[in-house]
């Protein structure tokens, strides 16, 4: 007998990105869930990776022009 599929809960996928569960309901679009028990939604680790990987990371933020750079121009 082979092992039962491990869904992950939104919960599970969260921790799983290393990020809050509200976070991960605000993503947008999610990915279609792998299954569906109830009102339960659940995905495979492979899909929450995969769908990872195509989100935007913040990058570093843009530096504001230095004051004293400008004035030292003028």
């Amino acid at each position: 007998m082979r092992d039962p599929l491990r869904f992950l809960s939104a919960a599970e996928a969260a921790e799983r990105l290393g990020i809050h569960k509200v976070t991960f309901y605000r993503r947008r679009p999610q990915p279609p869930p792998d299954a569906i028990i109830g009102s339960t939604r659940g995905w495979l680790p492979e899909t929450i990776d995969a769908w990872d990987a195509t989100m935007s990371k913040p990058g570093p933020r843009p530096t504001a022009p230095n004051i004293h750079d400008r004035e030292a121009n003028q």
